[in-house]
């Protein structure tokens, strides 16, 4: 059926590429977020404690030269030969790792400046742009900061390009923090220089090609396992007045004994005469700090404020994940709640009641509806219904539809033609000859059960009633996409109808079955032609006339539902540009009383929250879960996904009971949410920017095929 023409401009096409472009962004932008959060804590597998003899260890890795193995924990490996030096005797560099953390480095700071002792921290870049403050005051104290890479990656596991971003970006992170570049690096998951791998050595010869010092360790107190205060304490202790280089935690876990056995440590050893600094004054070099260049500065103060926006990004997703959740579950509580309701209704009114038997006039809109239109119109006058009058009212079709219902000489059947017009033209054509007070508008493509005009009107009896919406539903449903359509129906649709007929809010009478007074047509000027969804637009201008919308479940019309996603496209897409032109029309209706305020202050909100703002939230939603994917654990999204869907499943599950249909279409589910939502959504946002952009949707029309009436027939033959 198609409305008046409209000129036209070309659909927009570049928001595509911008929708495309802003979801790799958004990726990219979590990307970040996941990396810098995932951030773990604690040294290597370091051996036991071995006293404190860097030649303990009898023999070295593949791959890493034996003097190494078994030498000092300071190696400079720029040169053809590594060289590597130790601490003096009674000299002790403590170094901390992991850091800074919010909680733990300003409680290590104050127990070292308490005891006038200095020490080398060896931060985690991404750490580093949460908290700059902390590094700042690390550098002020007369403390050193080394690199312990960017997001704490093992270097000994990256491939090379991994390992310089490491390594450049924690540079940057602190140049910006602090205006000063490191070249300390100390790898992460690292101990003793004899617990040193091929593949480590490998990793600590190429960062010395990028200006670093690596720095190892003498003593491993493994605090990050929480062994107790004086444990820590005795790992932490050189043998025989010996100098080392401790390694210690400031973040990456809970410190507290970190804390404590470091107050304690710090007394003990200077009364023994040992001295506490850092790792370069440790081995007499040169400051390690060296102030970085305008352009570094400039890259890490950038590199902040990136990190901090995906932070931001990132907390606003959880937001609104959160925000859908609960709207989704507080619907369906609401959806279910209603339907309930809704099912006592049905129940109380089985008992005697005034019975409607009024003459009714059936119109059909047809154009180029040849492959259905026969069984549409046998199916109405196959209807139990006494008094009965079908006009089909041909709207220019270039097919024969009216020929094929000449030919048929059936009785009670009108046959009413004009010039392509449009189907609102078409219906008020039909309305205007109609006979009786009582009007079922139908789809030139539905098919009737012998019941339904009977079951439809019945609702007439109350006086308050000016409009019945029918229950459609899909015929054609044996392949997939007609299986979501239906599951679409049963579910959406139909648990919708309940949920407004209860609320008294109905904002569509669905064009395939509707029943109206013929009072309440002329009264809103008939079928309105101003949008493309003209059967939501008149209902919502029946509602603000004062009459009542309710549904009707027992009055069923089978109807022929898109056979291919193209089709598919074309009817959603023209659905959804229509509805949001009648909720922008009707928006006055949100200050008005009775049934129209009704309709302003439930149906047009949900319909707002339901249809437009959280479909078009869902393509961020979905990469929300790529990120999911690639940075949570699996089995908690595995979990997640897999309730979403038990609860879905169970929400299917009692629609279709509702409407006694069979569960098998149940398995369909998990597949429709991985392909027909997407569609449903990507639809919504092309009707969004099509009406953002100021262009005029044309009448999408949908090619029959006559499937659907062939089904049914075929069912009753049966």
């Amino acid at each position: 059926m198609t409305p008046p023409r409209h000129v036209a401009r070309r659909d927009p096409r570049a928001h595509w590429l911008l929708l495309l472009l802003g979801l790799v962004l958004l990726l990219a932008t979590l990307t970040v977020h996941g990396l810098v959060t995932g951030l773990g804590g604690g040294s290597g597998p370091a051996a036991a404690v071995t006293g404190g003899d860097p030649g303990a260890a009898a023999t070295s890795a593949a791959g890493v030269p034996k003097p190494v193995a078994a030498g000092g924990p300071v190696l400079r490996l720029d040169r053809p030969e590594p060289v590597s030096r130790t601490m003096p005797d009674r000299t002790i560099a403590l170094t901390f790792d992991d850091g800074p953390d919010p909680r733990w480095t300003p409680q290590v700071l104050d127990v070292l400046r308490r005891h006038h002792a200095h020490a080398t921290f060896f931060v985690v870049g991404a750490r580093v742009n949460e908290h700059p403050e902390l590094v700042r005051r690390i550098l002020a104290e007369g403390h050193e900061l080394g690199s312990h890479t960017f997001t704490h990656a093992d270097l000994a596991s990256q491939p090379g390009w991994r390992r310089d971003l490491e390594l450049s970006l924690t540079r940057k992170a602190i140049a910006g923090a602090t205006g000063r570049e490191v070249t300390l690096l100390r790898p992460p998951f690292s101990s003793l220089p004899s617990e040193l791998t091929g593949p480590g050595y490998e990793a600590l010869r190429d960062a010395a090609g990028s200006g670093h010092l690596a720095v190892l360790a003498d003593r491993d107190t493994r605090d990050w396992e929480r062994p107790g205060e004086a444990q820590i304490v005795k790992a932490a202790t050189p043998p025989r007045g010996r100098g080392a280089v401790v390694l210690m935690h400031d973040g990456g876990g809970d410190r507290d004994q970190t804390v404590a056995a470091l107050d304690r440590l710090l007394p003990e050893l200077t009364g023994q005469g040992y001295r506490f600094t850092t790792v370069s004054a440790g081995v007499g070099a040169p400051e390690s700090a060296l102030p970085a260049s305008a352009g570094t500065r400039l890259s890490g103060t950038a590199l902040r404020w990136t990190q901090r926006g995906a932070g931001w990004v990132a907390g606003a997703m959880n937001l609104l994940l959160g925000i859908a959740l609960v709207l989704g579950v507080a619907r369906l509580a609401v959806q279910v709640f209603c339907a309930q309701r809704h099912v006592r209704r049905v129940r109380r009114n089985t008992g005697p009641r005034p019975e409607v038997r009024a003459p009714v006039s059936v119109i059909v809109p047809a154009y180029n509806e040849a492959a259905n239109i026969a069984a549409t119109v046998r199916s109405l006058v196959a209807s139990a219904y006494p008094a009965l009058e079908v006009i089909v009212v041909d709207d220019g079709s270039t097919d024969g539809t009216a020929d094929i219902v000449e030919r048929m000489r059936l009785r009670g059947v009108r046959v009413l033609r004009q010039a392509n017009a449009g189907k609102p033209a078409a219906l008020n054509t039909g309305i205007r000859a109609a006979r009786a007070e009582l009007l079922v508008l139908v789809d030139g493509d539905t098919v009737f059960q012998p019941d339904t005009v009977y079951r439809l009107v019945q609702g007439f009896a109350d006086r308050s009633v000016g409009a019945i919406s029918g229950n459609t539903k899909v015929a054609n449903r044996r392949r997939l996409l007609g299986r979501w359509q239906h599951l679409e129906y049963v579910i959406g649709f139909n648990l919708d109808r309940r949920m407004y007929d209860v609320l008294e809010c109905m904002p569509t009478i669905p064009g395939a079955i509707g029943a109206f007074r013929r009072e309440v047509l002329l009264g809103v000027g008939g079928v309105p032609a101003d949008t493309l969804a003209e059967d939501t637009d008149l209902t919502m201008k029946v509602l603000r006339a004062g009459w009542r919308v309710v549904y009707e479940e027992s009055a069923i019309a089978w109807t022929e539902a898109p056979s291919s996603l193209r089709q598919l496209w074309r009817q959603r897409y023209r659905w959804c540009y229509g509805t949001m032109q009648a909720m922008w029309k009707h928006r006055h209706a949100l200050r008005e009383s009775g049934a129209g305020g009704k309709l302003g202050r439930r149906g047009l909100p949900y319909l707002m929250v339901f249809q437009i703002l959280l479909p078009l939230t869902a393509p961020a939603v979905d990469v929300f879960a790529l990120y999911g994917l690639l940075f949570l654990p699996w089995s908690t999204l595995a979990l997640s996904w897999f309730g979403l869907l038990l609860l879905q499943a169970l929400t299917a599950g009692y629609a279709l009971r509702l409407d006694r249909e069979r569960f098998g279409p149940l398995w369909a589910l998990p597949l429709q949410q991985l392909v027909y939502r997407q569609v449903m959504y990507l639809v919504v946002v092309q009707s969004v920017v099509t009406a953002v952009i100021g262009n005029r949707l044309r009448w999408q029309r949908m090619v029959r095929t006559g499937e659907a009436a062939a089904l049914v027939t075929a069912a009753r033959a049966g």
